[in-house]
């Protein structure tokens, strides 16, 4: 994707800092689950690539780890695979982000989502369509 200068602002996210206790690990359980390429060295940090060029870049945190959230869009068969790894590995999941469907799994938006904790309880969350979409409207190829 092209950023054009002089067509007014256009603003894309291009990497976020995920930190950890233990950034190798953690940069290695989100590119498992999300069955993505293992993560890269860049400077001090473990990067874990998407395919809409954001990176995550895990960086050892130097006290307490307060949770974020963190969503992807995948596709159906993606989210099929995704949700295999975490029933594998015998992780926690939920319907919802207040935690009162535990074992379930959504139907938002006429697509599928569900939340999982990653080792620092950043709560990450996969749906295969965007908040507000249809059931009409494509879903993210994988």
């Amino acid at each position: 994707m092209r950023i054009d200068e002089g067509d007014g602002m256009a603003v894309q996210l291009n990497h976020t800092i995920v930190w950890s206790s233990d950034q190798t690990m953690s940069a290695r359980f989100l590119a498992e689950i999300l069955g993505r390429p293992a993560p890269t060295r860049f400077g001090h940090f473990d990067v874990v690539e998407l395919d809409n060029g954001v990176s995550l870049d895990f960086a050892d945190a130097k006290g307490s780890i307060h949770p974020q959230h963190y969503a992807f869009l995948i596709s159906d068969a993606d989210f099929d695979a995704v949700l295999s790894r975490i029933r594998e590995r015998g992780l926690e999941y939920w319907a919802d982000p207040m935690r009162h469907r535990p074992g379930e799994i959504n139907h938002n938006n006429g697509g599928r989502g569900v939340y999982f904790p990653d080792p620092d309880g950043h709560f990450l969350e996969v749906i295969t369509r965007p908040y507000g979409s249809s059931a009409a409207e494509p879903v993210a190829s994988g």
